[in-house]
């Protein structure tokens, strides 16, 4: 079941019900990937962005999103931050729980898109995540938080320095993809997928039937089957021999 809710004016996002985020955590971003590419959707992973520290657990949870644009050196000396308003630290305090901050830094990490204090206060705040396609400073201490980060690598100086924070939940680019708030990201050892909103349930569905059926094929390989016919399933023997693995196998749904 899909829940609707109104983000920050006319922005509509889905609402993940527990049943289908359970689902998203035990399903890995290149499943996701396959059933996205079924569908005609070939830019759907983030490129260039990693786990600042791989959790050993998925990501999952909705995109609120930050755009930045090319700092301008009158608009943007140190003193920005003494204005409340300012877009970075509102994005911090104003994204949901259990969504994940997603930050268009234009793929330029030479200026960090955050630092720890403010990735720890998502964190405390009960964020899901957060994904930048730039880099982020204090990286040593944003790895020993709880809460999955992903970037494209350690940066020092202040993101003032090359970034300016202007827009809140609207469209942006995030490693050359498309992100619309409220699209699902997924977010694992390799790293991030978007899932379009409308998407979100029925690629939940296959992906976890597709991990199953993977998880009997790499028994078969394991026990020394060939793959012919078998990745994928293409003889109507290695069809029946999967029903009959899978009646037998107590497996999550």
């Amino acid at each position: 079941m899909i829940l609707l809710i109104t983000l920050r004016g006319t922005m509509t996002a889905t609402v993940l019900t527990d049943e289908t985020r359970s689902k998203y955590q035990r399903i890995s971003t290149a499943s996701v990937a396959t059933a996205l590419y079924k569908r005609g959707l070939r830019n759907q992973f983030i490129q260039n962005v990693v786990p600042v520290q791989w959790k050993g657990r998925n990501m999952v949870g909705q995109a609120f999103t930050l755009r930045y644009i090319p700092a301008r050196e009158d608009r943007n000396p140190i003193t920005a931050f003494h204005n409340a308003d300012h877009p970075q630290r509102v994005a911090v305090e104003q994204c949901p729980p259990d969504h994940v901050l997603v930050m268009d830094s234009r793929k330029d990490a030479r200026a960090a898109s955050a630092g720890s204090i403010l990735v720890t206060r998502l964190s405390v705040r009960g964020c899901a995540g957060i994904v930048t396609d730039g880099g982020f400073r204090d990286a040593e201490g944003i790895a020993a938080l709880d809460m999955p980060a992903y970037f494209q690598k350690p940066s020092a100086p202040t993101n003032l320095t090359l970034h300016e924070a202007l827009d809140l939940n609207v469209p942006i680019s995030c490693g050359d993809v498309a992100v619309f708030p409220g699209d699902l990201m997924l977010g694992d050892g390799d790293g991030v997928m978007v899932i379009p909103r409308y998407l979100v349930e029925e690629i939940a569905e296959e992906c976890v039937e597709m991990e199953n059926y993977e998880a009997f094929v790499l028994e078969q390989v394991l026990e020394g089957q060939q793959v012919i016919g078998l990745y994928p399933p293409t003889n109507d023997a290695a069809i029946a021999l999967y029903r009959s693995w899978k009646e037998r196998a107590a497996l999550p749904r």
